[in-house]
């Protein structure tokens, strides 16, 4: 990253070294806000510079280095004055913009970060700036994400709270960076009142967002009160998890916390918030064991939408308390997609056409889902041809259609997702959406290590993506890393265990103990693929092959015929017609298939030619 404003840069001779404190700001949904109103927007954005973001760099000895329309690059003489900066902005841009609908208001994350800095000219350089960058992408918006070295500095210094983020791994930083978000309201920075909640009733002009959402504090069954941290922990993760999925608005949990111990109605609650639904749930504990009930209503009707529980070991109360949040907000995601793809209108925009589409894939995968989707995402592109979000999903759409074999021309799918993901990526270069079709793209055209940084970029910007882990675990399969795609579709499973995609799941994690010639755990995790989607060839065929190779040849008989009844292309009529067919991967997961998969089918009774 590179800056042209440096002044107090200029004259210094190359490769200069100075240890530097920067923060990165980035306005939040810019070319969303854009594409709504143009004029509107950067006039709003020139206000907030002029009269909450440059005077407090200013009066916090700050430099800026870079401007990029919709982000700065500033540089401090001090850390104390770059945290001090930050959470000033973060405080302030809020009420000044405050009478905006939410769905247009400007809001930033921010980076904060110290290290070394390379000066050349008006230039600024290094893995401080690189990693800066990288870690406002971290933090919800309207937040505050800091390195450790920041952290420690000022901790003790300022009266700032620290959540801890764990160590992350971000895209084209060689180490992992420890990082931490910053709590705001316990700053102790000078901070305008908040404005009053705004009854939507009262103002007919001001829309609710359609994925609008207040999450309740939880309700603590326990009847002991030390047990809080932990019920409070689940409601702050599960809106931090919340406010990461895409087109999502979700109210802080300071405003949520007004409502502790309250007796309103949830019609009430919509109206003065401004949102769609309401999550609540309660937690209890009882000896090693916690069971922890959501549900979600819908606020305009009062009515119940979907309800769940979910129970867990005591042992470990954070990861408890992190897996909790995880699977309650990938539950939420689906089953508020669907609702908002029931829901009637006479004019659909982008948004109810994105919603239709993940709806329609959600049934299991067929020529004509991907015809239904693909057709719905076409029009909200182009209805918005500037949403990154439409051009993402229907790249990733083209390439899923090839992958699973139902594309009538694979190139020409592939193609026009090579264009739909680059402009996505142009528009939005830390949408997590837009990275995992990059990474959808790469794997159809094989190439499996490309695609590895894609889908660790989409769980790094969204850490609860089910089906990113999942592909993430497929590539590291066909590039050699076999064992690696137990742990990650692992993952993938405990986030959403009834979601459409888990026959796949216990399939894939089936092959992997297929080629590693551990054949009874193959056969029971093949098994559980074959139960869960017994039209789909692939688990009769590689059970066939499991119990050829464990000498039950009836067995692999039957499985055999039915992969073949099911197969469309013929593809187990010869083992030379399945491999020039099929993909196995690089050289060594090719001899470990021939050792194992091949070698069981032969067995079986497929011919070689």
């Amino acid at each position: 990253m590179s800056g042209s404003n440096a002044s107090d840069l200029a004259g210094k001779p190359p490769d200069r070294r100075k240890l530097i404190a920067v923060m990165y700001a980035d306005m939040v949904g810019y070319s969303r806000l854009i594409g709504l109103d143009d004029a509107g927007t950067l006039q709003r954005l020139r206000t907030l510079r002029r009269e909450v973001i440059d005077p407090a760099i200013e009066e916090h000895a700050g430099h800026i280095v870079q401007t990029g329309g919709d982000s700065l690059l500033v540089v401090f003489d001090s850390i104390d004055g770059a945290v001090r900066c930050g959470v000033q902005v973060q405080q302030q841009v809020p009420i000044h913009d405050g009478d905006q609908p939410s769905e247009r208001a400007i809001r930033f994350r921010v980076g904060i970060n110290i290290g070394d800095a390379i000066a050349d000219g008006t230039d600024l350089h290094g893995d401080a700036v690189n990693v800066v960058a990288r870690l406002q992408a971290e933090c919800p918006p309207g937040g505050i994400c800091v390195s450790r070295s920041v952290r420690d500095h000022v901790h003790g210094r300022l009266e700032l709270t620290f959540e801890e983020l764990g160590s992350l791994r971000l895209k084209n930083i060689a180490r992992p960076v420890e990082a931490f978000t910053v709590k705001l309201d316990g700053a102790a920075v000078p901070r305008i009142p908040r404005p009053v909640l705004l009854d939507v009733s009262e103002s007919k002009s001001i829309p609710v967002p359609r994925l609008s959402i207040v999450v309740l504090p939880f309700a603590n069954l326990s009847g002991d009160t030390d047990q809080q941290y932990f019920v409070d922990g689940i409601t702050d993760d599960l809106t931090a998890d919340l406010s990461r999925l895409p087109d999502m608005f979700v109210i802080s949990c300071n405003t949520a916390l007004t409502y502790r111990s309250k007796r309103v109605e949830t019609k009430q609650i919509g109206r003065e918030l401004g949102v769609r639904y309401v999550l609540e749930g309660s937690i209890r504990r009882s000896g090693d064991r916690v069971r922890v009930n959501a549900q979600l209503i819908d606020a305009t009707t009062d009515s119940h939408l979907w309800a769940e529980r979910f129970e867990g070991d005591t042992g470990d109360l954070l990861a408890l308390q992190d897996e909790i949040a995880s699977r309650i907000a990938v539950a939420l995601d689906l089953e508020l997609v669907d609702v908002e793809a029931a829901r009637p209108t006479q004019h659909p925009d982008a948004l109810d056409c994105i919603f239709r589409a993940r709806a329609a894939l959600s049934k299991p995968s067929s020529r004509i889902t991907y015809m239904e989707s693909i057709s719905l995402l076409e029009h909200a592109v182009s209805l918005d041809a500037q949403s990154s979000e439409a051009q993402s999903r229907l790249a990733s759409v083209l390439t899923g259609r090839v992958l699973d074999g139902l594309a009538d021309s694979p190139a020409t799918d592939i193609a026009c997702a090579e264009v739909l993901v680059e402009s996505a990526l142009a528009a939005s270069p830390r949408s997590p959406i837009a990275h995992y079709a990059k990474g959808q793209v790469l794997r159809a055209q094989h190439r499996n290590d490309e695609a590895i940084p894609e889908f660790e970029t989409a769980i790094a910007l969204n850490r609860n993506w089910p089906i990113a882990y999942a592909q993430l675990g497929r590539c590291k399969f066909y590039t050699g890393s076999v064992e690696e795609m137990i742990p990650l579709i692992m993952k993938a499973i405990r986030l959403s265990p009834r979601d459409g995609e888990i026959g796949q799941w216990f399939f894939r994690i089936g092959v992997v103990h297929l080629v590693q010639s551990r054949i009874d755990e193959a056969i029971v995790w093949l098994e559980k693929a074959r139960n869960a989607m017994p039209a789909h060839p692939l688990p009769h065929a590689h059970l066939a092959s499991a119990y050829a190779l464990r000498g039950d040849i009836e067995t692999a008989a039957e499985e055999l015929a039915d992969a073949r009844r099911l197969s469309a292309d013929h593809r187990y009529s010869s083992v030379a017609l399945l491999q020039t067919i099929g993909y196995f991967g690089v050289p060594k997961v090719q001899a470990l298939y021939e050792a194992t998969f091949f070698t069981g089918l032969r067995r079986a009774g497929v011919p070689e030619e």
